[in-house]
């Protein structure tokens, strides 16, 4: 059994900054890919950003320049530092991790979810 525990998320002025993080705990053997998803309300889930074991990452052409992800694959950890907030940021945030359990079984598992509003 694999958890993701997330935290950080809150309400912000435009413009403000936040951060979010991610810890993985449980029967984990590896991870290979962890990142960060986002749903606003009436919108599909999407990725925010991601990043492999060999930190190459990947973020929405939305976030660029203003959203930086990093990892600790030691202690199996993911943060996003979020600055320049915009309006449009507004969503509940998901923290994803694609696990390699001790049985080598290979799975997704999602956090719970943390309410980020940027809001005057």
């Amino acid at each position: 059994q694999v958890q993701l525990v997330e935290s950080g998320g809150g309400l912000v002025q435009p413009g403000g900054s936040l951060r979010l993080s991610c810890a993985a705990y449980g029967n984990i053997y590896s991870i290979y890919e962890m990142g960060w998803y986002r749903q606003a309300p009436g919108k599909q889930r999407e990725l925010v950003a991601d990043i492999t074991d060999g930190y190459s990452t990947n973020y929405a052409d939305s976030v660029k320049g203003r959203f930086t992800l990093s990892r600790d694959s030691a202690k199996n950890t993911l943060t996003l530092q979020m600055n320049s907030l915009k309006p449009e940021d507004t969503a509940v945030y998901y923290c994803r991790a694609h696990v390699t359990d001790n049985d080598y079984i290979v799975g997704d598992y999602w956090g719970q979810g943390t309410q980020v509003t940027v809001s005057s």
